[in-house]
């Protein structure tokens, strides 16, 4: 196995390479596609069918963002949790899923990178469901982990040989510290999730913000101290400014 990080749009990529093909642990940005597919031609010297699965942890821009297009471009499959209906549901997920867009582009935006389309389908079509501890379809070094919390279908990706887990957004690195990720929608499932990690004692962590890093216990602790105990989210934001205003008045 030969694991690839590569500098994506406004997050890292993971791709990993076998002799019979190769993984992608995440959904990426649109904005990544020609990153990605240069990547595989130019560096790897492979064509890009040999892209066969694409991992989706969870459904916003940069997890999410190339996933159908990179389907069609490369006849590869996509995986993602088995959890029943859509992220972006009803009036209030198209809302979200505008809004998570405008987040995206405001990231890129401090990160002084050029102005991209991020549009994506809100509604993932999968090829196949992965329940938590199940095996990665043609790829069984890798396990999916459920680790809910930022949303409620978030995997993680645990290969056991090399003790690496790509963790997507559980932690985030901030002022040289690792931070729980905005939004969290499910704290009591992030705190879960963040000891299942931790029971893993796992060599390294993959992140999507932050690179590959070997945290100690203390930096598993300060990430369950700062862990939110009530839903930190978009709609909760706004309704404490809004609250925040008036009272002001």
């Amino acid at each position: 196995m030969k694991l690839h990080q590569i500098d994506g749009y406004i997050q890292s990529i993971y791709l990993v390479e076998y002799r019979y093909g190769l993984l992608l642990l995440d959904g990426c940005c649109r904005a990544d596609i020609p990153i990605l597919l240069d990547f595989i031609r130019e560096h790897l010297k492979r064509p890009v069918r040999d892209l066969k699965l694409v991992v989706v942890t969870h459904m916003h821009p940069d997890h999410a963002g190339a996933a159908h297009r990179l389907r069609k471009l490369t006849g590869c499959s996509i995986a993602a949790a088995n959890v029943p209906g859509q992220w972006y549901q009803g009036i209030d997920g198209i809302l979200m899923h505008w809004t998570d867009l405008l987040l995206a582009g405001w990231v890129a935006k401090r990160m002084k990178k050029p102005r991209c389309n991020l549009w994506y389908n809100a509604k993932l079509k999968p090829d196949y469901l992965l329940d938590d501890q199940e095996l990665v379809p043609g790829f069984p070094e890798w396990r999916a982990l459920s680790t809910q919390g930022h949303t409620d279908r978030d995997l993680s990706l645990y290969h056991q040989n090399s003790g690496k887990v790509y963790v997507a957004d559980l932690m985030v690195k901030v002022k040289g510290r690792y931070i729980p990720p905005f939004p969290v929608f499910y704290p009591n499932r992030y705190r879960q999730s963040v000891n299942k990690i931790v029971a893993l004692s796992p060599c390294t962590l993959l992140l999507a913000h932050g690179g590959e890093i070997c945290p100690s216990q203390d930096d598993f602790q300060h990430l369950l101290d700062k862990a939110p105990t009530t839903p930190t989210t978009h709609w909760r934001s706004v309704k404490t400014k809004f609250k925040r205003a008036f009272s002001a008045t």
